[in-house]
Formats: C-alpha cells, structure tokens, sequence
C-alpha cells in the first residue's frame, strides 16, 4: 500500500515538474513564429516547449527565456517583429549568420531588458530603428559588417550604460549625431569605451560637439568614410584614448593640441587632404603613426620622430618630407618598419650601426637617394630603393632595386608532435589529432606592431584565446593561427581554426558559445593586437549525437492521439523506475560517504560538513591533476597547509588547497570553507567547486583566480599597474562581495578576516573575496552578533569586536575601512610601528587639496591626474573605521556610496571591468606573479605573528 501511494506522489510530482518545465507561453509563441519564418534552425527545434526541451541556443530562467545564441549556425531568414514578445531576453547573438537578411523591426525596442545586442557578419540591411535607443540596460551593441543603410540613430545617446558601440563596415550615411537640447546625441554617451564607425558612408564635419573632457573614450575608429573639414580640438580632451583613426576620409585640417593625447600609441591620419607644415606630435607615446599620402608643405624630414623611443611602425608616403633621413632614426630599439615612398628624401641613405633593434622595412621607392652606406649586419633589413638615382649606379646591389615579394607565412607549429593524415574535411591539429575545426577570420583594426614575421606574438595571441576558452570552460583541444596579412584598410588579418578536445567536431551548445566568446569581445587578445571582430565560417559538421530531441511533428500528433491512458502507463513506469533509482542512488551515497569518518573529536568539536553542491573529487584525480602534486605545481603554503595548481580533464585551472597533517585548526576551517562557500555564489566571492576527503587527506578545490591578490598589486609584487579608477572598481566588486554575505546570503556570514590578501583579482581585475576558513553564519536567534573568542588579522581588527568579543557584520565594516586606507597609500595597516587609520586621521585636514594625504597617498594611484571622488572615497572609508560598530555604514550602503564615486570619475559601476585596450599593464618586466605565491601567501588559521587569537 506505502508503495502504491509513493509511486501515485510521484507521478503527481512529476506532473507538477512538466508544467513547471513549460515556457511561458508568451516566449514559446515568439520563438516558435520565429522558427516557423527560419530556415536551418537546429535540428532540436520541435515541439512547443523551448525551456523543457532544451532548444540548442536558448537558455532559460524560470521558465523565461533570458538568451539566444545561435552564431554560426547557418540560420537563415528575417527577424520579425515576434522577437518583441520576449520581454526578459538578455542577450541575442545571431552572428556569422549571412542567411540572416532584412531589417531590424521598431518593435525590438521592446527588450527592455536587453543588455547585449550582437549581430555581427549577417546580411542584415535598411535603416537602424530609432527604438534602439529604448534599450536603456544596453552594454554591447554590435552591429557591424552587415548593409545598414541610413543616418546613425541620435536616440543611441540614451544608452547611458553603453560600453561597445561598433557600427563598422555597413553603409551608415550622413553626418555624426549630436545633442541639441531637444534631441540626444552621441556625445551623451560619457561611459562608452569604443567608437567603431570605420568603413561607412558618414558625411559632413566632425562636430566639435561629439567630444568632452568627460567622456572615457578608449577606441575612436572613423576611418575608411567621407568626413570633411578639420578634426575638431575637443579631441584632445579626451585624454583616455588610445587608439584614433580618421584615416581614408576628406578631411583637410588637424588641431594644434593632438600631441595632448599622450594616451594614445596607434595614430592613423593617412589618405586625407591634410595641409600646412606636419604637426608636431612629439609629446605623445606613439608605436604606430600612420600619416601618409596627405598634401603637407614641402619641409624636412620632422626632428621629434628619432626621439619617440617606443615607435614601431612609421608611415609618411606621400607627404612631401624632403631632404636626408636621418640615421638616428634607425637606432630607435622597437623600429619594425619604415615606410617613405614617394617623397623628395635626398642624400646617402645610412641605416646605422644599432643591430639590436627590430627593423624589417625600408622603403623609399621614388625618392632622390643618391647613395646607400651598407654597414655590416643589417642584410636581413629588406632596403628597397626602387626609382631612386642610387640603382642607376653601376655596383649596387640589386636586391636595393627590387621589391621583394611579401614573405609573411606564419602558421601555427605542431606542439611537438606529427601532423595527422586526416581524412576529407578534417584537419590536423596543433595537438596533431583530427577533426572538424571552427574556422573565421580574426580581424584586427589597429595593431601596435607590422613585423609579420615575428611567431612570438602570434604565440602570445594563440595562449591568449586559448586561456580565455579554457576560463570559459570550453572544451577546446588547441587554436591555430596562420596567414597574417594586412588588408586595404592596413587592418591585420587572420586565419583561425578553433579545435574541439573530445569529439572530432562541435555541437551546437559549444559552437554558440564558442562564438559569443569571440562576438561578445569577451575573450581579450594581448593589448599590442588592439581592438579586434570575428567573422566566423558557417559551421557544417555538427555532432548532434546527444542532447537533441529527434522527435517529429508526425510524433507529437501521433503520440498526442495515444490518449490520457498510454501517457498514465509511461507516467507510471517512470515514477516507478525513479523510485528503483532513488533507492538505489541512497544506498550507493551511504557507501561512498565521503564523510562516513569524519571524527568530530578530532575536528575541535565541528560536526559533519552539511553540503549544498559541492563535488567530491578522489584523491587519485586530484593527484592526477597536480602531477602527483609535483613542486612545479606547488603555488602557495601556510600554516593550514599547501596550495596546488591543477588542470581539469576539460582544461579549466583550479586550486587545490591541501591540509598537512596537524595543520592548526585545520578541521574547523576545511568544515566552514565547505559549508559556506558550497551554498554562496556571488561573481565577486571565489568559487568552491569541490572537495577531498579520503585517506586522511582534507582538501578543498577552488576556481583559479590569475592576477594574484590585492595586496600584491598595491605592493608591486604583481607586476599590475594600480591607477585610481582600477582602484575603485576593485574596491566596488570586493564590497559588493561582502554585501553579499551580510544581505543576501541566508543565514548572513560574517568573514571576519577580510584584509587585501584576501582579495583577489582575476583576468580581468574583478575582486573576488576569499578565504572563508574563520567565516560565522549568524542564526536567527542571535540577533545580529554572536560572541565568540577573538580571531583576525592584526591592523584590520574591529577595537569594539576585541573588547566585546561581539562579532557583528559592522566588524567587516572597519576591516574593509582598513582596507580602503590600504588602497588609498599602498601601505600594509601597520608598518614601522604605524597604524594606517591612526596615520590619516592625524594628517586629515578637510580644508585643503585631497584633505591634505598627498604624503599618505601612494604614488602609483596617479597623483598627475585627476582623482574624482577620492575625498569621498577618504570620507567613506573613516566612517568605516569608526570606533563604534553602530556609527559605521552598512556594507550595502558602502556599495552604493562607492557607485556613486565611479559615477563622479564618470564611470558606470556596472560596466566590464577590463578591456583588452584600457585595463593594466605590467609595471615591470617578468613573469607575473601568482596569488598563491609563497612570498604573498597567508592562510587565517596559520596564526603568524601578526594575527590574534585571544579569548
């Protein structure tokens, strides 16, 4: 009878989790008026439930549909106005789609929930509706390589939350939209990274408008259009920028302030009409200046170019420079190429004596060179003199008077091993296995470098994208690179073959992800590549072996005709056999209890670890992981024990944390790291994604977090550049972390050791708060503080807290004050017998400049620029440290005070927080350090000299 009433529950259960399953009616109505107008939409696209049945390409949230990526799939068809019906869609990438054709429907307006808008490399045409403007959460909008035809929509100023703006490679036309008071305009958009207009229609002037001081622009591409008049001086108050291109218009003036642009390292003003003498742009750090082919005054070769020590590439063809080429100039240490054709250079050409430096190019084809002085060891420098009186000479080499033939043929190598024989349509890999590669072409659009020859740097993009897929945990055997060349627009073009790790060929799941990486810009080449876009091939050799629903149309009617008892009896047989399996599913967990030893008299009292999620790993995987935990793989240590870096079957990095035997409060902190952090789950709190516990061995297994801890960056350990504006959003993503944990996890947790070297930051400089070995819940019947002995880090410990023994969440308030202090002078809390909170309470005095910290403030935070919103910043952070736990801000009110600072420096909060052209740089030369390095390596529980554990 239990039995007959168990599997009658079940079956209701399993009723209630089909309708639960369903799509929202509404959705599943747009997606399938979608289909229906689609041609080669995936073969799993049946039935009426998109959510339930897994759709390839759409994911789902409660039952709403919240993306759709579908690149390279070969869709095609229009989009219509039923995309609108989609109320809570997030994301929609339908790139390198070129079946995809039409307009744009007004009704996509719509998505007010739209956050990123990426149709990338499809067919898509007409005007851009107006109602884009509407898209107000809107982050990345890229549009580019389709046929869009009309004027750029000004309502695209509304989008305040913009970051990537790419209008590139359409037939966009008429003039550049700007505000007027009535109506909005593009220099609205103050939070925007990238401007990509290049290889349109636009007409007319430049507003002088369309830029201000308080714009963070780091990318204007205008190049390849129809632009007249002068480059307007407001340019150069944007001083974030870093690439410009106005190159390939009609433009006759440039102003007299561009050398203000002292960010910018990639400068291309060629194929203009620009007049007068050249302009003097030697206060900017440039590596690659590209101005030929413009109508300058007859003058002398200009003096400030052998003074730019970082330059790579120089471009003058064509600008009427006169007289000898100085040899200075080819002593320049990153010199790759010259180009000075069609000019009226005289003299003897001498390349000099540096054969350190890089040089690969120099042409002066159709100048009036009369001699060339060969000095030894610069034969691999390809000189071409071609049209100069020097090769009418009897004796001169004749390689001078030829024009060699381009020689760039990179391609990947094999890693140490033979190419393949592979049959048709498949193709070796670098790993030399053979399968059906994901192909496109990688577009470059202003890089720093022109030796194509060099395989370091493409070595160094390949580690790059394959990092990036690895983060994303994409089953990726390896990436090849080949045939560099640059097009017609002096853009770097590349070929690439993406490679899958287990199968011989991709489905669709991995494809679209695969893609929205690339589409999404979420993957960032090395900075020297510059801003990049991905036109990916129409993938042909799906693996549809799993996850595909095959069931037809001709199946559902036939199947929907069965009648109300055929579904009973298949109900029935489903209840039963997940009752079989239940049963059997408890008796292997009671075998295989990772816990079944857990001795609580051994653990200071700790009871068994009570888990949500978390997976248990065996010890012989994670042997295997770590290389049976060589020392090359051995990244941290401390009293708890030692930190191992190791590699997922599928190529994700983790960190093994690894107690050794009688580590100090091992077993408390190995239960609280598992307890808590397998049911919290925040962006900026590190993940656990496992645990070991057999033969003796306790250790928990964490994501890789790459760049290493806070505190090593603002020591310098870390090799990052810490500016005031990455300060701030590495302050904003650790307190959000923190909010977390005391607002929204449940119970709320106090950390209670929150200091900078239990922030991390990973690629791109997001904080990540971790370490959660001395963490407390607070239950219910606790009230908002619990008293416990006295645990912490001396210097960021809570005064009120080590008197009372009260832990509250306003402890972790005052830490992260401390920590604030930190940030702000780049000195550890107490140093040289000197408390940091005590220092700047002496020194402030809110009367003056910066309140009067200019001795405290730490040098690499960038005094010569402007630090909007750091007396706020100091005023947040004393009110942290306050004496009394009640006269301290919450940390949800500290979030939203230091949101309100990004806002002030002109930032959106809730913006990317790196990009591949603005982020850091290395501060020096060298290996980057790691955040389990033994130099900056503490746990909690090892209780070092400057910790405290009293009762």
């Amino acid at each position: 009878m239990n039995l007959r009433v168990l599997v009658f529950l079940l079956l209701v259960s399993f009723q209630i989790y089909i309708i639960a399953a369903l799509t929202n009616s509404g959705d599943a109505s747009s997606l399938n008026a979608l289909k229906s107008i689609w041609q080669n939409t995936p073969p799993n696209w049946v039935g009426a439930d998109p959510c339930g049945d897994r759709w390839d390409g759409i994911k789902c949230t409660n039952s709403r549909v919240t993306s759709i990526t579908l690149s390279s799939m070969g869709v095609q068809g229009q989009l219509s106005g039923d995309i609108s019906l989609l109320v809570e869609l997030q994301i929609l990438d339908l790139s390198y789609n070129k079946g995809l054709r039409g307009p744009l429907p007004a009704s996509i307006g719509n998505l007010k929930k739209l956050t990123n808008l990426i149709l990338v490399g499809c067919s898509f045409s007409g005007p851009l509706p107006d109602s884009i403007g509407s898209l107000q959460r809107l982050v990345y909008l890229s549009l580019n390589s389709n046929g869009f035809t009309g004027k750029i929509p000004p309502t695209i100023g509304n989008l305040s939350n913009l970051y990537w703006l790419d209008l590139a490679d359409n037939r966009l036309d008429g003039t550049i939209p700007v505000s007027t008071g009535t109506t909005p305009g593009l220099d609205m958009l103050v939070n925007t990274k990238h401007f990509h207009f290049g290889e349109n229609r636009l007409s007319g002037t430049i507003p002088a408008q369309l830029f201000r001081s308080e714009m963070t622009l780091l990318h204007v591409l205008f190049d390849s259009n129809n632009l007249t008049g002068s480059i307007p001086s407001t340019l150069g108050l944007v001083k974030t920028l870093e690439v410009v291109r106005f190159d390939r218009n009609l433009l006759t003036g440039l102003p007299l302030n561009l050398n203000n642009l002292t960010g910018v390292t990639e400068l291309y003003l060629s194929n203009n009409g620009f007049t007068g003498p050249f302009p003097d742009l030697s206060g900017m750090n440039l590596l690659y200046l590209e101005m030929s082919n413009n109508s300058f005054n007859a003058s002398v070769f200009p003096s400030w170019i052998p003074t730019m020590q970082s330059l790579t590439t120089l471009m003058m063809e064509a600008t009427q420079v006169e007289g000898e080429v100085p040899a200075d100039l080819f002593s320049l240490p990153f010199l790759q190429t010259v180009l000075l054709s069609n000019n009226k250079l005289n003299g003897t050409l001498d390349l000099g004596t540096n054969n350190a430096n890089q040089l690969q190019v120099v042409d002066l084809q159709n100048n009036q060179i009369s001699g060339y002085t060969n000095r030894p060891g610069r034969s691999s420098v390809d000189v071409i003199l071609v049209g100069n009186p020097v090769c009418q000479e009897s004796g001169v080499s004749e390689t001078l008077c030829t024009i060699p033939l381009p020689t760039s043929s990179y391609k990947t190598p094999p890693n140490n091993c033979v190419p393949a024989t592979c049959s048709s349509n498949q193709t070796s890999s670098p790993n030399c296995k053979c399968a059906y590669p994901y192909t496109g072409l990688l577009v470059f659009r202003a890089p720093s470098f022109s030796d194509l020859e060099n395989s370091t740097i493409f070595e160094s993009l390949q580690n790059a994208m394959m990092n990036s897929f690895r983060l994303n945990q994409l089953p990726i055997d390896s990436v090849s690179l080949s045939n560099p060349r640059k097009d017609s627009s002096e853009y770097l073009d590349l070929d690439l073959q993406v490679f899958p790790a287990s199968q011989v060929s991709f489905n669709r799941t991995v494809l679209s992800e695969i893609g929205f990486v690339l589409s999404n810009q979420t993957f960032k080449p090395p900075k020297q590549f510059g801003p990049f876009y991905f036109i990916g091939d129409v993938y042909q050799f799906f693996d549809d072996s799993t996850g595909s629903n095959k069931s037809s149309n001709t199946g559902i009617i036939i199947g929907a005709a069965a009648g109300g008892s055929a579904l009973f009896l298949l109900l029935l047989i489903a209840g039963f056999y997940a009752y079989r399996q239940k049963k059997k599913a408890k008796r292997a967990t009671e075998q295989n209890n990772p816990f079944a030893h857990w001795d609580s008299s051994k653990n200071q009292g700790a009871h068994v670890p009570q888990l949500k999620g978390a997976r248990c790993f065996s010890f012989d995987e994670l042997k295997k992981y770590t290389n049976n935990f060589s020392d090359a793989n051995d990244v941290g240590s401390g009293g708890y024990g030692k930190v191992y870096r190791g590699t997922l079957a599928n190529g994700q990095l983790i960190a093994i944390k690894r107690a050794q035997q009688g580590s100090l409060q091992g077993g408390v902190e190995f239960k609280t790291e598992i307890e808590l952090l397998s049911r919290v789950h925040h962006k900026n709190l590190v993940s656990l994604l496992g645990f070991c516990f057999e033969r003796g061995e306790q250790m928990l297994v964490y994501e890789f977090v790459a760049n290493g801890s806070l505190g090593d960056s603002l020591s310098g350990k870390s090799g990052i550049r810490m500016d005031w504006i990455r300060r701030l959003k590495v302050t904003l993503g650790a307190a959000r972390g923190l909010a977390y944990l005391h607002e929204l996890a449940n119970p709320p947790i106090i950390h209670r050791d929150i200091k900078s070297t239990n922030i991390l930051l990973d690629e791109r400089l997001n904080a990540k708060v971790a370490d959660f070995g001395l963490s407390k819940p607070l239950s219910d019947t606790e009230k908002g503080h619990v008293t416990t002995q006295v645990k912490g880090t001396m210097g960021y410990l809570d005064p009120e807290y080590y008197m009372t023994q009260q832990l509250t969440e306003k402890s972790d308030v005052y830490s992260f004050g401390v920590v604030m202090l930190e940030i702000l002078t780049g000195r550890r809390p107490i140093e040289r017998g000197r408390y940091i909170v005590r220092e700047v309470k002496m020194a402030m005095d809110r009367t003056k400049d910066l309140y009067n910290l200019h001795e405290l403030l730490d040098p690499g935070i960038g005094l010569e620029t402007s630090l909007k919103g750091i007396n706020k910043f100091v005023d947040l952070a004393m009110k942290c440290v306050q004496e009394s736990g009640s006269d301290r801000p919450t940390m949800g009110e500290v979030v939203k005070e230091i949101e309100n600072i990004l806002q002030l420096a002109g930032l959106n909060p809730n913006a990317e927080s790196a990009s591949t052209s603005a982020s850091y740089e290395e501060a020096s030369k060298g290996s980057p350090r790691h955040p389990y390095h033994k130099d900056s390596f503490e746990y909690s529980a090892s209780f070092p000299s400057s910790k405290i554990d009293a009762q």
